[in-house]
């Protein structure tokens, strides 16, 4: 079967934010300044998670309540209203992975808000953790409206952006037959495609193959890619691939999976329909629509 397209129907969650990011501002310190008026809104945070209204949208305060000695980052335009997150000068405690509060607002979140969530998350999550310089060890200020730091350094003067990890997740078939693992912190039942993030020195096609065959010990080909997503837990780029296994003979490699196994296109189809329900299905738990892994069983099951 030739897999080409991503069907339209399927939103990847975390993408697709209302805010123009507005490259040209974050240079310009004066513009950026100017930006700072009574009109311009502020992300409400409680550490990394978000602050829900009753009705399951963001809350938007003003500058004025943020922490004295915050940094400010600039998260872009919605329409004309400049939009901020800030950088507490104390890191949050918690830490950078996903929390419950932050499965809720996946659940709850319009994708648009979801998506403008996650990139100010991910932002505010890299600021906190890179407050020193990799380079030289002193300290390091926001700058570019909070897309870059800057050592303080005289000697130094590094420059340092956010970071953003790219991990390969992948549907491997044979025979009309997905390949899918699972790990021992997953729910009951549960089952997902395999990932692994790429490594130095390496190609999207070569981590796919490297992850499955030290996975599940399978050779690959025909890697092709089917849709990326960005993961704010704490930064990450999915990138969605599928591939094709020459045999169906698993070796699993049991320090990173609990269990690996194959499953038909109707064992899919039927959890994918379960997990709407918020169930599992007969053969397996499918992954939530917000996970990217959702989204290629469903691209699999019917590439529409």
């Amino acid at each position: 079967m030739n897999h080409t397209v991503l069907p339209k129907l399927l939103p990847v969650a975390f993408a697709g934010s209302y805010l123009d990011r507005a490259d040209h501002i974050r240079s310009d310190p004066d513009a950026l300044f100017a930006l700072q008026t009574a009109e311009a809104r502020l992300l409400r945070l409680d550490g990394l998670d978000a602050v829900l209204q009753d009705d399951g949208a963001l809350t938007w305060g003003e500058l004025g309540e943020a922490e004295p000695g915050s940094e400010m980052i600039f998260l872009g335009l919605d329409g004309k209203v400049p939009c901020f997150a800030e950088v507490p000068p104390v890191t949050p405690p918690g830490g950078p992975h996903a929390s419950p509060v932050n499965w809720h607002a996946m659940a709850v979140l319009d994708p648009a808000e979801l998506a403008a969530y996650g990139g100010a998350r991910s932002l505010v999550s890299w600021h906190c953790r890179h407050r020193f310089c990799a380079v030289c060890g002193h300290g390091t200020v926001l700058a570019k409206g909070g897309w870059q730091r800057t050592c303080i350094n005289p000697g130094c003067g590094a420059d340092h952006f956010p970071r953003v990890d790219p991990v390969t997740i992948m549907l491997v078939e044979h025979q009309d037959r997905a390949l899918l693992g699972r790990q021992p912190r997953f729910p009951e039942g549960r089952y997902s495609t395999l990932a692994g993030f790429v490594e130095p020195g390496e190609s999207v096609e070569e981590a796919v193959a490297r992850e499955i065959h030290e996975e599940a010990g399978l050779r690959v080909r025909d890697v092709t890619y089917v849709a990326s997503q960005p993961w704010p837990f704490p930064s990450s780029l999915m990138i969605g691939c599928h591939a094709v296994a020459d045999d169906d003979a698993i070796t699993i490699d049991e320090t990173e999976l609990e269990d690996v196994r194959w499953f038909t296109r109707e064992d899919v189809a039927e959890a994918l329909e379960a997990i709407g329900r918020g169930e599992n299905g007969k053969a397996f738990g499918a992954p939530p629509a917000h996970a990217i892994a959702h989204v290629l069983m469903r691209w699999w099951v019917d590439p529409r």
